[in-house]
Parts: C-alpha cells; structure tokens; sequence
C-alpha cells in the first residue's frame, strides 16, 4: 500500500509530462508536414546531378584497362 503512494503521484506526472510534450510539439509545427520527408527520398538533389562520375560508376570496355586491372 506504501508503494501506491509512490507510484500513483510518478504516473500522473509522467503521464502530465508527456502530455505537455505532445501539445508543445504540436504548437511548434513539428507535424505540419507529414507527407514531405517521405516523399523527399524519391527524388535526387541538385548536388548529385553536378557532381563528377567516380571511375567506379563507369561501364569498363572489354580490353580496356578498368579500375579492378590496376
């Protein structure tokens, strides 16, 4: 029965706590866009476009001295 003194009141503020943490993130917008990070992954930045092709990514000829002959 000692023990329900304890935890009751460490519940209810736990319970408070992460209540006041739902409202707060809610009032600052951090569910506004729900939809953007997801669909953001499936397009490419601007900065790969210009970036310059690694000797990896390019096709290697027969015959021709690639990076796994050196």
């Amino acid at each position: 029965m000692n023990s329900l003194l304890l935890l009751i009141p460490a519940a209810l503020f736990l319970g408070l706590l992460g209540l006041a943490a739902f409202l707060w993130s809610m009032r600052s917008g951090q569910f506004d866009d729900l939809d953007g990070a997801a669909s953001r992954i499936l397009f490419d930045d601007d900065e790969s476009a210009d970036a310059p092709e690694s000797q990896h990514d390019r096709p290697v000829r027969p015959g021709s001295s690639g990076p796994e002959s050196v």
